[in-house]
């Protein structure tokens, strides 16, 4: 296919609009909901400064590789491949990172049906007058029925589709621009409360005060793997993003500066919700329920609890829905550059068979309960072949092919904008990317396939 084939792209029209979009695929159910109970289960401070280091030592250098792809070719993650490396297996890679995208947004979108039943529940004051046995009740039930999840994930989906659907500064940027704000003017809000509720400072000091001893060899793998993905590596997501930024924009810096807002992000999330578990005398490492059980319990023992319960789940809605617009684009755009469909009717068509999949996830936890696949139920495997299957092995062909395929000449140059910037960092990033990243990728692949236990 020549380059006359296609029609002008759409773009990001501007560097807010691009970290805007950026972080808000980073930030998502990831940061505010499996964050705080992976650090609560991993013994707190000790556990974050490892987070910390990782996310510098290997997801900025991955972001920056998926960056580089995406802005150099100007494509979606199979066309990048296809371009930088033509007559070649590379576009494999690529077709990881779309199906990838694909199968995360079936299950993902199922969990995000769960925010929006939360935040109707908030809004009509149905956690009044019930005590943690009740909510635990009211979330098993829920997740167990048939209707009423499969309509939330509907709507989340449709939700997606539709600002996709606008294009990329008409849809995702103009959105994205919205919706990041308010989501970090709700975190502010949910954190000052935290701090301010009495014995909040045992919260803190948890979050913040490293204590070594309560690190296993486990817990950095689990680190390791938290920054990962956390970051939204290896799905083809950043490399689509990155085919719509201008030649004239500092990669490395936004880099930076996204890597830096989703961190924060989840930091906020941690001193939101650490403070008032501790406040209230509830075990940190409560594992996933802290979001849907505990936390309600606790917002309905705290003063203003109904309008906390309302903000807490509207911004876990929200980080959900910046993030699937970003996943959805992956496979849009692929449709769309490579089967030639027009953006509405790629948007539909893949919404659809998404959404028809992500059925049999949200059915998995009610009338498919006892349906098993490899000895997972659909749900769990749709997780299990993305998150540890597709997500590493992308992210390690990624960091291999800049590294060694693409090589230093050719990165630099685009890293550089053909040599506006200086780059005294760059050796560092080539080792990176050539001999830490794909060792740490590796191991974390492993240890998702429970074949690493330290």
């Amino acid at each position: 296919m020549s380059e006359s084939d296609f029609t002008p792209r759409d773009s990001f029209g501007s560097r807010f609009g691009i970290i805007a979009a950026a972080a808000g695929s980073a930030v998502g159910l990831g940061n505010i909901w499996r964050f705080p109970y992976v650090v609560g289960e991993n013994g707190g401070g000790a556990f974050l400064l490892v987070y910390l280091i990782f996310i510098i030592a290997i997801g900025l250098p991955v972001m920056l590789s998926e960056f580089t792809i995406g802005r150099k070719a100007q494509r979606n993650a199979i066309g990048s491949f296809r371009k930088l490396s033509p007559g070649t297996p590379w576009y494999f890679v690529g077709m990881m990172g779309v199906a990838a995208a694909f199968l995360i947004l079936s299950f993902y979108s199922a969990v995000a049906g769960w925010t929006l039943e939360y935040v109707f529940k908030s809004v009509t004051n149905a956690f009044a007058g019930t005590d943690e046995t009740g909510l635990n009740l009211m979330f098993g039930t829920f997740i167990a029925g048939t209707w009423r999840p499969l309509f939330w994930q509907l709507i989340f989906m449709v939700l997606t589709a539709w600002i996709v659907a606008a294009g990329i500064k008409k849809g995702i940027e103009k959105y994205t621009k919205v919706l990041m704000p308010v989501l970090v003017l709700m975190i502010i809000i949910l954190c000052i409360r935290s701090v301010t509720l009495p014995g909040a400072g045992e919260g803190l000091a948890f979050l913040f005060r490293p204590d070594f001893s309560a690190l296993s060899a486990d817990a950095f793998l689990s680190a390791l793997g938290q920054a990962f993905f956390s970051l939204s590596l290896g799905m083809g997501t950043l490399i689509t993003y990155g085919s719509y930024i201008g030649k004239k924009e500092n990669l490395p810096g936004t880099v930076v500066q996204v890597s830096a807002a989703d961190t924060i992000i989840a930091l906020m999330a941690g001193i939101a919700i650490f403070p008032a578990v501790f406040a209230f005398g509830i075990d940190p490492g409560e594992g996933p329920g802290l979001v849907f059980i505990t936390l309600p319990n606790i917002f309905l023992q705290m003063p203003g609890g109904y309008y906390f319960a309302l903000i807490f789940f509207v911004l876990l809605a929200i980080a959900a829905l910046t993030s699937s617009i970003s996943v959805l684009e992956v496979v849009v755009a692929y449709f769309v550059e490579e089967l030639r469909l027009t953006r509405k009717m790629a948007t539909v068509f893949a919404a659809v068979m998404i959404t028809v999949l992500g059925v049999f996830c949200t059915l998995s936890f009610g009338i498919m309960s006892d349906v098993s696949i490899f000895g997972m139920d659909f749900f769990n495997l749709m997780e299990f072949t993305a998150s540890d299957l597709l997500l590493p092995l992308g992210g390690f062909f990624i960091v291999m092919f800049v590294g060694w395929y693409l090589g230093s000449a050719s990165s630099r140059k685009e890293i550089s904008n053909e040599g506006a910037y200086k780059l005294a960092y760059f050796p560092i990033f080539m080792f990176l990317v050539r001999f830490v990243a794909p060792v740490a990728i590796a191991l974390v692949f492993i240890y998702g396939l429970g074949l690493l236990r330290l």
